[in-house]
């Protein structure tokens, strides 16, 4: 029973597609819209095998891979106590033929993967820096919420090791920082390619950025239209919904 599976202060909760699974604990870190509209906005294809850095609770794996026909991933997660979480959520699922969570710093990766093996890299990165911002006195939360000492610039350089040329790296930051993150991933030698912007209303200003890159690849960017999450009147719409597995 899945219950067996369910430690305690854990819970398990229903990820609305296709009849997924999480565990989650009610004082970690906890998966946000964010990966969830990043896993939406990951092109995939038959057979490619992934990499996703920070992983958590492994959300994006689970929404990505189970998706998409024979694909494999290696999912990296320092904190043991998630990485051990996410590996009995993919158990859960039956996935664990196919995304293999290991408990380590994803600048290692290249250890666990090889150089240049890699079609795609997902990653939803840490929103504040190291020693900028609130931190949660939460250990769990913090490690998950800040860069703990890694720049943006080393997350890209380890995905860069590990992709083949033309592999992809997608992630999820904020808007206000798009160019920031334009230039750490063309100093990686990963030119962005496709942006996608989230915004709550029409009304408002973009608050996140969802953006594609590809490994030396030629320079040009195409735009995708703005995501809209919410309706004036404050509930989800359609779009939203149909990401958030709601619409009928």
């Amino acid at each position: 029973m899945a219950s067996s599976w369910v430690k305690t202060g854990e819970e398990l909760c229903d990820l609305q597609h296709d009849g997924l699974r999480i565990l989650q604990r009610k004082d970690a870190f906890r998966f946000g819209t964010d990966a969830v509209l990043l896993s939406h906005f990951v092109k995939t294809h038959p057979g490619e095998h992934m990499a996703d850095f920070g992983t958590g609770t492994a959300v994006i794996p689970l929404l990505v891979v189970s998706r998409t026909r024979g694909m494999t991933c290696d999912a990296f997660e320092i904190q043991p106590e998630m990485a051990d979480m996410a590996q009995r959520s993919i158990a859960l699922n039956d996935l664990s033929d196919r995304i293999h969570v290991h408990s380590m710093d994803c600048r290692k990766a290249e250890t666990v993967t090889g150089r240049g093996l890699v079609d795609l890299v997902t990653m939803n990165p840490p929103y504040t820096a190291d020693g900028a911002g609130l931190v949660s006195p939460n250990p769990r939360v913090a490690t998950a919420r800040n860069a703990e000492g890694m720049s943006l610039g080393e997350w890209f350089s380890s995905a860069s090791r590990i992709l083949r040329g033309n592999g992809r790296l997608a992630l999820i930051y904020p808007a206000p920082q798009f160019l920031q993150v334009a230039d750490a991933l063309r100093s990686a030698h990963l030119e962005p390619k496709t942006v996608r912007f989230v915004a709550g209303k029409v009304s408002a200003r973009p608050k996140l950025v969802m953006i594609e890159a590809s490994k030396c690849a030629k320079p040009g960017l195409h735009f995708l239209p703005i995501l809209f999450t919410h309706t004036e009147e404050g509930t989800f719409t359609q779009e939203m919904r149909q990401i958030l597995g709601e619409a009928e």
